[in-house]
């Protein structure tokens, strides 16, 4: 492997700015060809952030061939992102690319087994989980200090007036945004989905087409129930987008607001109706990620590429979370409870 990596940055619209800006910083990364539909949009992004010497061009394969990079970063839109991807590995590249992994498991089982052909590594950017505060938790749920997990649950309520193609979207909170709250479940607890019961609505009010609103009971594995409340039409006392959490083991409980506060109580004794409670001191993070999100996760897969280490958000395991979102929008279809199958 030389000094440096080669990468190409796949679709060059708003969300590749937090990408560019990461890339373009690291030392031992090359950034060699923007690619986008529409040119100009890439060539936008070469002045705006002064790449005079990348190749910009609107045929990803071509200028595959062309700069042989060792890593693609997929920006693109969720329904190409298994072209895009496979592709990619075809032709000997890692993959890093945007959530969802795929628009569909059929896709996902796809790219899954076009990276296991290609000897590749393909990760998804599920960048909250490099949010300091939520491996603060997890770290302290691992410990066992509230013993065995029992139960978790997540609010997410924002008033979210984002306008475009979502207004129309359906199963839009599921199918955009549920995905980041799912992983921030397994990662929190370790546990699989299992099953399945959700129900989906439009609330009165709603300014999007679709069913904006989803509340969804899953099993996970080891018996531990997880419920997820959310709505994307939910005005007033907005949540973190990280959710609020509450989280319920053997020996008591620990809570989250999805921002800072986070708290812990265990019982210690039980002299009547109520246990004696004793709060719990849940320590600071250790994490070592000053930018947190998508530059952690960037940069830890560009660390990955070069070590050998598996990235934690590798497609054999995100797709799990991709599952349980395809699995309570067949439950909300169907109105009942449905396995959860990856």
């Amino acid at each position: 492997m030389s000094d440096k990596l080669r990468t190409v940055l796949g679709e060059c619209g708003d969300i590749s700015k937090v990408w560019l800006k990461t890339i373009t910083a690291m030392d031992r990364v090359d950034l060699v060809a923007l690619v986008d539909l529409d040119e100009t949009v890439a060539e936008a992004q070469a002045v705006a952030y002064e790449l005079d010497e990348v190749i910009v061009d609107a045929d990803l394969e071509a200028v595959l061939s062309q700069t042989k990079p060792d890593i693609v970063f997929d920006c693109t839109v969720p329904a190409a992102h298994a072209n895009v991807t496979i592709e990619a590995l075809q032709q000997g590249c890692h993959v890093l690319g945007e959530k969802p992994l795929a628009d569909s498991l059929e896709q996902a089982h796809r790219m899954v087994a076009a990276a296991k052909e290609a000897g590749r590594i393909y990760a998804v950017m599920q960048n909250r989980r490099f949010d300091p505060n939520i491996r603060r938790l997890q770290a302290f749920l691992a410990s066992g200090e509230i013993g065995k997990l029992t139960t978790i649950n997540s609010d997410f309520y924002i008033g979210a007036h984002m306008g475009g193609f979502r207004y129309h979207m359906p199963h839009v909170l599921l199918l955009d945004m549920a995905i980041h709250t799912f992983d921030a479940a397994r990662f929190l607890t370790g546990a699989d989905p299992v099953s399945v019961y959700c129900k989906e609505w439009n609330p009165h009010g709603s300014w999007f087409d679709q069913d904006a609103s989803a509340m969804a009971i899953f099993e996970m594995s080891g018996g531990l129930i997880y419920s997820y409340r959310g709505s994307w039409a939910g005005e007033g006392l907005r949540t973190a987008w990280e959710s609020e959490w509450r989280v319920v083991g053997s020996k008591g409980s620990a809570k989250w607001d999805g921002a800072e506060a986070m708290e812990a109580e265990i019982a210690t004794e039980v002299p009547g109706y109520y246990a004696d409670l004793e709060e719990v001191k849940i320590p600071k993070s250790a994490s070592k990620t000053p930018k947190p999100g998508h530059p952690a996760l960037i940069r830890d897969f560009v660390d990955c590429i070069r070590t050998g280490r598996i990235p934690e958000t590798i497609c054999t395991d995100n797709i799990k979370s991709l599952a349980m979102v395809f699995g309570a929008i067949e439950s909300a279809e169907q109105g009942q409870p449905v396995a959860v199958r990856w």
